[in-house]
C-alpha cells in the first residue's frame, strides 16, 4: 500500500480546525468526566454520611434512655432526622421493641455485630420494601456491660432510613454526564470558532499564493493589522514573492540577453555559409571556412561562459579546501603569457581562505587578464588581511570605470565601450561569473575608488591564523 493511500485512509481529519476541535472536546470530556465522577462520589458519600450520622444519634438517644430492665419505646425527635425505623432485636432475630413505622416488620437486617465492632453502617434491601433499599446502622447491646438494660442474652439495635433518591437512582450521574457532554461540545465548538477566525488570514494568504503564477508574480498576500505569527508569515510570504519576482525577471532578462548574444555569431555564420553556397565563384572557399570557424569559436566561447555562469549560480558547490591566497595568486601569475603589461604582486601577509581552487583561480585569472588588457604601463596586485577578511586588490592605470558603471560591469553581457574595443570577442560574462563565485564563497567583488585607472577589490572570509604571521611575498611579471 502506498504512503499516499495510507494517508488517505487514516481516521484523523486533515483540517487543523477539526483536529483542534476534536482534541479540545476530547480533553474536556476526559477532564470533566473525571471531575464529575469525583463530584458524584463526594456527593453520594456526603449524603450517606449525613443519613448514617442521624441514625447514630437516634441510636445513642434511645440507648441513653434505657435502664436495666427498662426499654422505652423509641420516639421521634429532632436528633432522628432521616431515621424512619428503629428496632430492638434479640439474638433469635425477633423484634422486641420498635417504633410505630417498624411495628409488624421483620428485622431490618440479619447482620449481628460482635463485641468491639461498634456501630456498623450498611445498605440492605428487605423483601418487604420493594420500592427502595434502606440505609441501616446496627449496634450490639452487650449483656456483660454493668448498665446493660437486658441481661438475658445479646440484643441488637437497628436504625434504618429509606435510601435517598440521590443514592437510589442514577439521576445525578445522568445529569452530570449530560452536563459533561454539553460542556465538551461547547468547548469543541468554541475552539472551532476561535481556530477558524485565527486561520482566516492564513486561508486568504494561501488563496493569494495559489493565484500567484509565473505569468503574474506581482500579487502580494494580505497582511493582518495585528503583529503576531500570522503577520510574520504574511511578511515572509511577501518577501518570498518579492525575491521570486526578481529571480524570474532576472531569468527572463538573462534568457533575452543570452539569445541576443548568441544571435550575432549564429547570424554571421549563416551569412558566411549562404554566401559561399550562393556565390561559389566569387567567394574564396578557404576564407569562407576560416570566417565560419571564427564565428563557431566565438559561439563556442559564449556557450562555455553561459554554462560556467549558470553552474556557479545554480549548481551545488564542490568541496572547499584551505587555500593560501598569495600562493594562488602566484600560480595564476605564472600561468599568464610572459608578454604584455608587467604585473606586480605585493603581499603584506599570507591570509588563508576556504574555497575551490579551480573557481577562485578562474576569478583571479579573470581579474589579472582584465587588468592587463586595460592597463597602459602596470598592474599592481596586493594581498593583505584586514580584520577577519582576506583582501586582494587588482589595480591598473587604464581609463578606469566611471562610478555609474561600477555595478553595471558585473551584470551578465554588459560590456562597456572600452571593453568592446579592447576585446571584441568577449562575451561580457567574465566579471558576472567572478562576482557570483565570490558570493558563493561568502565574499564580495567590487570596484572601488582609485586616483587613476580601475581598482577591483576581492574580499573573502579569512581563516584564523595558525600562530605564524607568514612571510611577505612579492613578485613581478
Amino acid at each position: 500500500m502506498s504512503s499516499r493511500a495510507s494517508r488517505g485512509r487514516r481516521p484523523f481529519p486533515r483540517s487543523i480546525r477539526a483536529r483542534f476541535s476534536l482534541a479540545v472536546g476530547a480533553l474536556f470530556l476526559v477532564v470533566l468526566t473525571a471531575v464529575g465522577a469525583l463530584t458524584v462520589s463526594g456527593i453520594r458519600h456526603s449524603v450517606a454520611a449525613e443519613v448514617f450520622e442521624d441514625q447514630h444519634l437516634a441510636i445513642v438517644d434511645w440507648v441513653s434512655r434505657m435502664r436495666p430492665g427498662y426499654i422505652p419505646v423509641p420516639r421521634p425527635g429532632k436528633s432522628t432526622g432521616h431515621v424512619r425505623y428503629l428496632q430492638l432485636v434479640d439474638s433469635q432475630g425477633r423484634v422486641v421493641v420498635s417504633n410505630f413505622a417498624a411495628s409488624g416488620r421483620a428485622a431490618l437486617t440479619t447482620v449481628k455485630p460482635v463485641p468491639g465492632d461498634g456501630m456498623q453502617d450498611l445498605t440492605v434491601c428487605p423483601t418487604w420494601r420493594t420500592d427502595a433499599c434502606l440505609l441501616v446502622t446496627a449496634l450490639l447491646l452487650d449483656p456483660q456491660l454493668p448498665d446493660a438494660p437486658l441481661k438475658d442474652g445479646p440484643h441488637y439495635i437497628y436504625a434504618g432510613a429509606v435510601q435517598p433518591v440521590v443514592l437510589a437512582k442514577p439521576y445525578m450521574e445522568a445529569g452530570f454526564g449530560a452536563a459533561v457532554l454539553v460542556a465538551s461540545a461547547v468547548a469543541a465548538w468554541g475552539t472551532r470558532v476561535v481556530v477558524d477566525r485565527t486561520l482566516r488570514p492564513v486561508r486568504a494568504i494561501s488563496t493569494r499564493m495559489r493565484e500567484a503564477t509565473a505569468k503574474d508574480l506581482s500579487m502580494r498576500v494580505p497582511t493582518p493589522l495585528h503583529d503576531d505569527e500570522i503577520a510574520e508569515f504574511a511578511h515572509a510570504s511577501n518577501s518570498y514573492l518579492d525575491r521570486l519576482e526578481k529571480a524570474v525577471k532576472a531569468r527572463h532578462r538573462f534568457a533575452s540577453l543570452a539569445s541576443h548574444e548568441l544571435r550575432s555569431p549564429v547570424t554571421a555564420l549563416r551569412t558566411q555559409l549562404e554566401e559561399a553556397l550562393m556565390y561559389p565563384e566569387d567567394v574564396d572557399a578557404g576564407s569562407a571556412l576560416r570566417n565560419a570557424l571564427h564565428s563557431t569559436e566565438r559561439l563556442e566561447a559564449i556557450i562555455d561562459d553561459l554554462l560556467a555562469y549558470t553552474r556557479v549560480k545554480d549548481a551545488p558547490l564542490e568541496a572547499y579546501h584551505e587555500l593560501d591566497l598569495v600562493s594562488l595568486a602566484e600560480e595564476e601569475l605564472a600561468a599568464l603569457p610572459p608578454d604584455g603589461v608587467p604585473i606586480r604582486l605585493r603581499a603584506a601577509s599570507r591570509p588563508r581562505v576556504l574555497g575551490s581552487r579551480v573557481q577562485l583561480g578562474r576569478v583571479l585569472n579573470n581579474l589579472l587578464a582584465n587588468g592587463r588588457r586595460h592597463a597602459r604601463t602596470y598592474v599592481h596586485v596586493t594581498v593583505e588581511q584586514v580584520g577577519g577578511q582576506a583582501v586582494l586588490t587588482v589595480r591598473d592605470d587604464g581609463a578606469g570605470i566611471v562610478p555609474e558603471d561600477r555595478e553595471r560591469v558585473f551584470d551578465a553581457f554588459v560590456r562597456l565601450p572600452e571593453g568592446r574595443r579592447l576585446d571584441p570577442g568577449g562575451s561580457g560574462l567574465g566579471l558576472a561569473i567572478s562576482r557570483e563565485t565570490c558570493r558563493a564563497h561568502g565574499g564580495s567583488l567590487t570596484v572601488e575608488d582609485c586616483p587613476r585607472g580601475a581598482r577591483f577589490v576581492l574580499r573573502l572570509p579569512a581563516l584564523p591564523a595558525q600562530g605564524s604571521t607568514g612571510r611577505p611575498a612579492g613578485r613581478a611579471r
